[in-house]
């Protein structure tokens, strides 16, 4: 995308997608193209079960995911974050806008077409627990794929089935046990396996760790870096832990009420945030050294995210906002490029880059 097509975008209030016209990205190759993507839940009332109104779970997001990057995806409870993975790999249809993998628009890709798509993109679930079947032995859930796409024959499956427990550090000889015999960390390198069983191009991991204890998150973590570089894997990776998006991502997208307000790289946007929540969010970071960590200063946001049914008109974020000014109330903020691809919504980003 050019600078003049940015302007164009955001000339109409849309996001406009990442940095793809500054000099160390022009070469690299987007996989995954997401513009003006929304959905809207309809809220249904009275006998006849007419629409009253929407929740605006993700309201008009943009952005480009590079392939072999991993783009963060972060933001409070109910911000949006997963629905936005869900409607990218069309577990939820779009209610406007588009999403696009590599040239293909899925948004307008149904049927067989969809399912041949299917392969190449997969999702890492949040909770562990659920999300595997209990009644299924743990080399029939990550089997299932493979059938369900005929990928081989019997033996051959069982082999791939080895390859893939050894390959996310489980033993090949608990492959006939259940999920229950798991624990939690183990039941997540199950799903993980089952994820790459295909061989895909994207994966979107959607809170992986979050259900996990601490002393296992950062293994988990670990594990997905390592399949990425082996398997060339592209991340959208979602999550409200900010210290662990730092490890891994290479660019971080900052959600608010179903809008993205801020994306930079990854030590951009926690070295300097210019977004008011971003420094909300970065501030809430513990610092492990305790002599900085006495002399942070916390932001410390009042009140609860507003309702997804009734957003708060001008900047989603002016309800919370401690320096949010008369305009913030009325007007939407443009959404512009302070320099090296860091982008951000805030009209006093603006004040201070003009």
């Amino acid at each position: 995308m050019t600078s003049e097509s940015v302007s164009e975008e955001t000339a109409e209030g849309a996001e406009p997608a990442s940095s793809v016209d500054t000099a160390d990205r022009a070469d690299r190759e987007v996989l995954v193209s997401v513009r003006g993507l929304k959905k809207h839940f309809p809220i249904m009332k009275g006998v006849f079960r007419r629409q009253v109104g929407a929740v605006r779970a993700v309201d008009g997001v943009s952005f480009d995911i590079y392939k072999g990057e991993t783009l963060g995806l972060v933001g409070e409870s109910g911000s949006g974050k997963s629905t936005t993975g869900k409607v990218i790999l069309q577990l939820e249809q779009a209610t406007e806008g588009t999403a696009t993998f590599d040239g293909i628009e899925l948004t307008e890709t149904t049927g067989e077409s969809l399912r041949k798509l299917r392969p190449r993109m997969q999702m890492i679930f949040q909770d562990p627990h659920s999300s595997l079947n209990p009644r299924m032995t743990v080399a029939s859930i990550i089997a299932e794929p493979l059938r369900e796409h005929g990928k081989g024959n019997a033996e051959s499956q069982r082999k791939r089935i080895d390859e893939l427990l050894s390959q996310v550090g489980l033993s090949p000889m608990h492959a006939n046990r259940y999920p229950h015999e798991f624990s939690g960390g183990q039941r997540q390198r199950i799903g993980i396996a089952r994820a790459i069983a295909l061989n895909p191009d994207f994966v979107v991991c959607d809170e992986p760790i979050a259900a996990l204890d601490v002393s296992i998150q950062a293994q988990v973590v670990n594990l997905l870096e390592e399949l990425q570089d082996e398997l060339g894997l592209t991340y959208l990776f979602i999550s409200h832990d900010l210290s662990m998006v730092r490890h891994i991502a290479d660019r971080v997208a900052v959600m608010y009420l179903g809008h993205i307000v801020e994306l930079a790289d990854v030590d951009a946007l926690y070295d300097d945030p210019q977004h008011p929540y971003t420094q909300a969010l970065n501030s809430a970071v513990p610092v492990p050294d305790p002599v900085v960590e006495a002399g942070r200063q916390r932001q410390i946001l009042e009140g609860d995210i507003p309702s997804p049914s009734n957003p708060p008109p001008g900047c989603v974020f002016n309800t919370r906002c401690p320096l949010a000014e008369e305009r913030c109330r009325t007007e939407v903020p443009e959404w512009r490029d302070i320099g090296d691809g860091h982008y951000v919504a805030c009209h006093l980003v603006d004040h201070k880059t003009t």
